[in-house]
């Protein structure tokens, strides 16, 4: 009886087996044929079976019916049905985009470059050398700010801040100088205090749609970005009612075994005493002009990260206006811990330990509004503030002192961009866009006090045993840009599109800057546990010395007009543009207390005119062949032309007036092919001529070495970059590798007996790193929602500090970088994640090449010979927290 049970249950089996069918497929766009990540899948007659596209856009389901209907679904597009026979084993879906029509209006439903698909369409469609990072690839990434995040992107690395976080971007091994930064287009002003360069780590990732670096410029982007543009374009209005939210958690694990140094950054007073004075003429300053409490250290250990994010947008009046909202707030814990091994004048073997204690809190928000007018005409409105404050504590300690600096820095950016898009004749054929455009940005660091202790940190100094300096400056943007074009469609089937157009900024910049230095009484040793135990404690004397006056207190404009023409002409696989751009550039400061060898005022004004030729040509489906020639400039910082002097912790700073502005020649060539709309492959080559490139450099004068930028001589820099990323259903590869090389060739100094002598020496470009490499593992079951990544970073050695003399420059070795990101997504729209970074914590490494330089050199720690200068450690980081999605 059991065997016949048994074997009507295994009959039972193999029919249910006979009749199963199973069912492979692709969902892809039904106008563009990209391959759509995250449809869903089910069977009408049984909604319980289903399926979720994977990497690749396909899916897979085994029903026991012979026929069936499946129902396709996915946010933006209509939903689809289609009736499945056991003729159906593999089939393609085509999703047509739910386009909302208010009239004559209408409004596309997908916003390109959210989706990995989207984010390849651009690079694909783009004229000129692109790379671009989707929203999705942002949010899965182990990153929480752009400046970290864009270090995954092809021929990128990253510069760090103080506590190891990124801070600027360097393409193609060109410094950070050599590049700009746009929001949703349009150029931003810099909050740092000495440079026009915008430090990314002000941006929070969760508040970008997508990110751009473009690395071949037209005639019709601004022409300052030898190395490229950064582009972040910032959450636009969906198409229907949308809301995300986020909030996370985390710890440094450095602060596992020490304690996180704090102080009370409250009670900074935000003007100097000379400024609370109202500015005096005649001003003396005394230790009772002072407040005290912001000394007071805490050694403790700090509280968890949190990161929260908020997002919403919609569509109202018919769906004619769209509203984007969008807001984060990130407070994150970091630091560093360094070794200073070696320095000119140091003892052998009394190493220098200096350890950062950073608070970083960062506030985003932006509203982005657009309005439909009508088919011909559309308004764009966006108003964005980005806000950081940084508390940092640096500990610097050797054998015999102690040097104790507690600093807060406070900076924001404000954008304010009205845009008009307007279409006249028969399809367009005429356009006219502008843009009205109001910018401020502003960085302050009130009250930055250094303690100086000796004795090992046991007592207090005399002279300069405390130095307190307040420095502000603001950075106002008032442009206008102008683009009018017109398509001509011939018989034939090309077409000619014609541009002409311009910009105008008015920038104005202002800096503030006011030092005191306070004694103490001689013979009063003031000993650490007897006299005092916390640094506001100890009682100064006098103030020593003041600076209200210096070249750093200074006014600075900067007007830049231009104009240019283009065309570009489109014929059967080819697409051709030719175009020239006139710049012309007036610069200048004005000091507010002009030191006796110091010009009052400078000026300089040049004109520029930068042509460029952009050609693609479409080899095969899908595959673009790419040139391009590029004239840029890269103008000098408005505080490197200012005769100041700034007194900093290695070395001291000198501007130059005299320093010119570089000029290059730019050339690129690209091979790319996407198979899916989702992939690609890229290999291009680049090759960079610079004429009179800024660097700064270690000059001697006198028994003084500053830091000084200078025009060292022509440069050459050239390289290779390959791109691939490739998806199957569950899992993906991202992979880039950039080659650079360059060349420039300088004086140096060298020593032979007590005489100096004159030498040339090529090396290359400072900040440079010959290999950059990026490895990500994507894994995504959709089935059960999960979808990690691991992803590996290698930058190679670089040139960090460039010395006056022979063979004394200071490279950074090569490093690598592990970081993880794990989600779990549930079908109510709520998903929970965590990222990982910096998980080997591997030190970076700082030395001098050995020579005879180092030969007499000893009791020093070496690698391979070099003489090791500093090695750094940033701890990992790990962040655990849910999103929610409607």
């Amino acid at each position: 009886m059991k065997k016949r049970a048994v074997l009507s249950l295994v009959l039972l089996a193999l029919a249910a087996g006979a009749n199963a069918m199973n069912l492979k497929g692709k969902i892809k766009d039904a106008k563009t044929g990209e391959e759509i990540i995250g449809a869903s899948v089910v069977v009408k007659e049984e909604p319980s079976k289903g399926a979720v596209t994977g990497l690749d856009g396909s899916f897979s389901i085994s029903v026991n019916r012979p026929t069936f209907t499946i129902i396709c679904t996915y946010v933006g597009y209509k939903t689809y049905e289609q009736k499945v026979t056991s003729k159906d084993v593999d089939i393609e879906i085509p999703l047509a985009s739910d386009d909302i029509l208010l009239g004559e209006v209408t409004v596309v439903a997908t916003n390109p470059g959210r989706t990995e698909a989207g984010a390849r369409a651009i690079e694909r469609k783009s004229m000129n050398v692109v790379n671009v990072m989707s929203a999705k690839a942002i949010e899965l990434s182990p990153d929480i700010t752009v400046a970290n995040v864009i270090q995954r992107m092809s021929g990128v690395t990253i510069e760090r801040n103080s506590s190891g976080e990124g801070q600027y971007a360097i393409l193609r091994g060109m410094d950070k100088r050599y590049n700009y930064t746009l929001i949703n287009g349009v150029k931003i002003p810099s909050p740092d205090n000495k440079n026009r360069f915008v430090p990314l780590d002000i941006f929070p990732s969760e508040m970008l749609d997508r990110l751009e670096v473009t690395k071949s410029l037209t005639a019709n982007m601004e022409g300052d970005g030898i190395g490229g543009a950064v582009n972040l374009v910032m959450k636009d209005a969906p198409t229907e009612r949308q809301f995300t939210a986020s909030i996370s958690t985390g710890y440094n694990a450095m602060y596992f075994d020490r304690d996180f140094q704090s102080f009370d950054h409250g009670a900074i007073v935000k003007d100097s005493p000379y400024e609370r004075m109202g500015k005096p003429e005649y001003f003396r300053a005394t230790p009772d002009d002072f407040n005290y409490d912001n000394l007071h250290m805490k050694w403790s250990k700090p509280m968890p990260d949190l990161n929260a994010s908020l997002s919403y947008g919609d569509r109202f009046f018919n769906d004619r206006l769209g509203v984007m909202v969008a807001g984060t707030f990130l407070n994150t814990y970091r630091g560093k811990e360094s070794q200073i091994f070696y320095q000119p004048g140091r003892d052998s073997g009394n190493i220098e330990y200096r350890n950062y204690s950073s608070q970083q809190t960062r506030i985003g928000a932006h509203v982005k509004l657009d309005y439909h007018i009508n088919e011909n005409n559309k308004l764009t409105w966006y108003n964005g503030y980005m806000d950081m404050r940084e508390a940092e504590v640096r500990d610097q300690k050797d054998d015999d002192e102690e040097h104790v600096r507690m600093k807060w820095n406070h900076q924001y950016i404000i954008n304010s961009t009205l845009k008009g898009e307007h279409g006249f004749l028969d399809n367009h054929a005429l356009r006219l866009n502008w843009s009205a455009v109001a910018s401020k940005a502003y960085n302050e660091t009130p009250d930055n006090a250094e303690v100086g202790l000796l004795d090992g940190g046991n007592r207090v100094a005399v002279n300069d045993a405390l130095v307190r300096r307040w420095e502000h400056n603001s950075d106002r943007d008032f442009a206008g840009y102008l683009d009018l074009m017109y398509k001509l469609n011939l018989s034939n089937g090309s077409s000619f599109d014609f541009s002409i157009g311009g910009m105008y900024r008015d920038k104005k910049r202002d800096s503030y800057f006011n030092e005191y230095k306070f004694r103490t009484t001689n013979g009063d040793p003031q000993i650490k546990g007897e006299d005092w135990n916390n640094f506001d404690e100890i009682v100064f004397s006098d103030v020593s010395s003041r600076n209200i006056s210096g070249a750093l207190n200074y006014d600075a404009t900067e007007k830049i007009g231009a104009g240019y023409g283009m065309v570009k002409y489109t014929w059967s696989k080819w697409e051709l543009i030719a175009g020239v751009r006139v710049e012309h550039t007036n610069q200048g400061y004005l000091l507010k207390f002009p030191t006796e060898n110091a010009d009052p005022e400078g000026n300089q004004k040049y004109t520029d005119v930068l042509p460029s030729f952009h050609a693609k040509y479409n080899v095969h489906e899908n595959a673009n062949l790419r040139f391009s020639y590029a004239r840029a400039i890269n103008r000098p910082s408005f505080f490197e032309i200012v005769p100041y002097t700034i007194f900093n912790e290695d070395f001291d700073e000198k501007g130059n007036p005299d320093l010119k502005h570089t000029v290059a020649d730019n050339v690129d060539l690209r091979y790319e092919f996407f198979p899916k709309s989702s992939e690609q492959f890229m290999v291009g080559l680049f090759y960079k001529h610079l004429k009179d490139p800024i660097e700064t450099g270690l000059l001697n004068m006198g028994q003084n070495t500053y830091y000084v930028p200078m025009n060292f001589g022509d440069a050459d820099n050239m390289g290779v970059e390959v791109d691939v990323m490739k998806y199957f259903n569950w899992f993906g590869i991202k992979a880039n590798y950039t080659y650079t090389h360059s060349k420039i060739t300088t004086d140096k100094r060298i020593m032979e007996g007590t005489e100096v002598k004159t030498v040339r020496q090529s090396r290359p470009l400072y900040g440079q790193a010959g290999h950059v490499a990026n490895l990500s593992l994507l894994f995504k079951s959709t089935k059960y929602g999960w979808e990690g990544q691991i992803a590996g970073s290698y930058t190679g050695k670089r040139l960090s500090e460039v010395s006056n003399y022979f063979d004394d420059d200071i490279w950074e070795d090569g490093y690598f970088q592990l970081d993880a990101s794990v989600e779990k997504s549930f079908k109510c729209g709520v998903s929970v994640f965590a990222k990982a970074s910096n998980l080997l914590d591997i030190p970076l490494l700082r030395y001098t090449h050995k020579g005879p330089h180092t030969d007499g050199v000893t009791n020093f720690e070496r690698k391979n010979g070099n003489l090791i200068e500093r090695k750094e450690w940033h701890g990992q980081t790990i962040m655990l927290g849910v999103r929610y999605k409607l």
